[in-house]
């Protein structure tokens, strides 16, 4: 049987969108939405982007038990 080799080279970017923002950290957008206390960047066209250095050292935090301060701004968009 014939083999190939496949190369793949995936340039990742560092700014998403809410839903790709979502898909990284691994939740569906509308707990993304609730639970993540990530602002958005508003580019000057009026985009807004997640960064993922943002969104990371969120996620970092979580695994950390340093989201404490997570806690108030979570419970603030569920009022």
């Amino acid at each position: 049987m014939p083999t190939a080799t496949l190369q793949l080279n995936i340039v990742p970017r560092r700014m998403l969108t809410k839903n790709e923002a979502a898909a990284h950290c691994g939740r569906p957008p509308k707990r993304f939405e609730i639970e993540c206390p990530v602002k958005p960047l508003k580019f000057p066209n009026g985009d807004q982007r997640y960064d993922v250095v943002d969104l990371d050292r969120w996620l970092n935090s979580l695994k950390l038990g340093n989201d404490a301060g997570d806690a108030d701004e979570i419970l603030d968009k569920l009022a």
